[in-house]
């Protein structure tokens, strides 16, 4: 095996997921398996996760952040990748895990998670969810404004306390996408400052809630570390607390272009903030989820067609209903051959696109493939967050596998959807 490319161009192998080697007829090895060989296996497409990269961030952070702040705790954002295995993984190495909806309560359940363990978001929690919550004793429940407030002291019986943060509005314009901005003035997340100190004081004088502390967020692929210093700032005005969730939003590396801080420079920046700005006997908490998992997987499909003219089209055999990152947040990736990944022989300017009848179901436009035909293998790396989770059923679409890779052998934690699973729902 090789560990890089070879010719004047980039190299995919450094897009793909830590310890992946290339052999000589230019297969990439994550995991110890060969992509060709788990795309016989699992069919095509197939979400294949480096299992030990996901171990290692989780350390990465979990270590990181105890020896800059030992009062404090990793919280994985559980809607990068919400997958009951994934979930499991991230509670092995010592995480709690942050859940947007009952699906994620009732998976993180499932992979037999603690409840104290969990913490509760969402713009809009449902009265179920709520209920969810408290029936199975979740460590956390951020609220989002007075309507959860009614609803949880609704819900917990006499004699029983949640405790609960306020999502607070930092008033943080992040350098990213604005469909994942969170921490701006307009979002539809949290509390302004004032509005913020009338809810704090309500919770207060609750007979069922606890008043922890407040929560925050910036964004999501986040690629500066200025805006997390300056939200802890915007908060520490409020007070101090107990406890500060200073959410996630760290971004990932998608393209060679992209430059996203190490997690030690992330940690020095928030941590130094924290030092600044809070009370040194608070607990601080974060939630990475698209930094945690975003690198550690990778997407393998198969050509369909391919068609030459003006442009050349080279169609696979999933898209938009895999990976809607690029239809809903313009997200770049790269892609390659297997088995001609970084050749320059024979290279094409490509469209790499999906099935689906949608112009704009395109994985990657202007991506370079070397001679690219029907029945190829295409990889496309830095897929583990989100891909998944916004899986859909377009075009009665199934949704794809996804398997772990480990020590040279491969298994499947979640299955392909099937034509029955399909209409399993019909009724009438």
């Amino acid at each position: 095996m090789r560990s890089s490319g070879v010719g004047s161009r980039h190299s995919l192998l450094d897009l793909l997921p830590a310890g992946t080697e290339l052999t000589d007829d230019g297969v990439p090895v994550v995991g110890g398996c060969r992509l060709d060989e788990v795309a016989a296996g699992a069919g095509t497409p197939v979400l294949v996760v480096a299992e030990d990269a996901v171990r290692a961030r989780a350390r990465e952070y979990a270590d990181g952040l105890a020896a800059r702040w030992p009062t404090s705790r990793v919280v994985f954002g559980s809607k990068a990748f919400s997958c009951t295995a994934v979930q499991r993984l991230m509670v092995e190495e010592g995480l709690g895990l942050d859940v947007a909806g009952g699906g994620e309560i009732l998976g993180a359940l499932k992979a037999g998670v603690d409840p104290r363990l969990l913490i509760l978001h969402g713009n809009a929690k449902l009265p179920e969810e709520i209920e969810l919550a408290v029936e199975h004793g979740l460590g956390l429940v951020v609220v989002d404004g007075p309507d959860d407030v009614d609803r949880l002291e609704a819900a917990v019986p006499a004699g029983r306390e949640v405790d609960v943060l306020v999502r607070v509005i930092p008033g943080v314009t992040a350098q990213t996408h604005d469909s994942v901005l969170t921490g701006h003035d307009d979002s539809k997340f949290g509390l302004a400052p004032a509005d913020a100190e009338v809810l704090i004081s309500r919770i207060e004088g609750s007979r069922t809630l606890r008043m922890r502390g407040l929560h925050l967020h910036v964004g999501s692929q986040i690629l500066q570390t200025e805006p997390f210093a300056d939200a802890v700032a915007a908060v520490a005005r409020l007070g101090e607390f107990p406890v500060y969730d200073l959410g996630g939003g760290l971004g990932a590396r998608y393209t060679w272009a992209d430059e996203p801080p190490t997690v030690a420079a992330y940690l020095d920046v928030l941590v130094g903030a924290a030092r600044a700005h809070l009370s040194a006997d608070a607990e601080l908490i974060v939630e990475p989820g698209r930094s945690m998992v975003a690198e550690a997987a990778c997407t393998v499909y198969s050509v369909v067609t391919v068609k030459r003219g003006r442009h050349t089209f080279v169609a696979v055999d999933g898209g938009m209903g895999d990976n809607l990152e690029v239809a809903l947040f313009d997200q770049r990736f790269e892609a390659g051959i297997i088995g001609r990944l970084d050749t320059a022989e024979d290279d094409e300017v490509c469209q790499l696109v999906g099935r689906h009848c949608d112009s704009g179901d395109v994985l990657v436009r202007d991506v370079v493939l070397s001679r690219p035909a029907v029945g190829d293998g295409v990889v496309v790396p830095s897929t583990g967050a989100y891909c998944f989770t916004m899986a859909n059923n377009y075009n009665g679409n199934r949704r794809l596998p996804v398997v772990f890779a480990r020590d040279g052998s491969w298994r499947t934690v979640v299955r392909r959807e099937t034509w029955e699973d399909l209409l399993g729902r019909d009724v009438d």
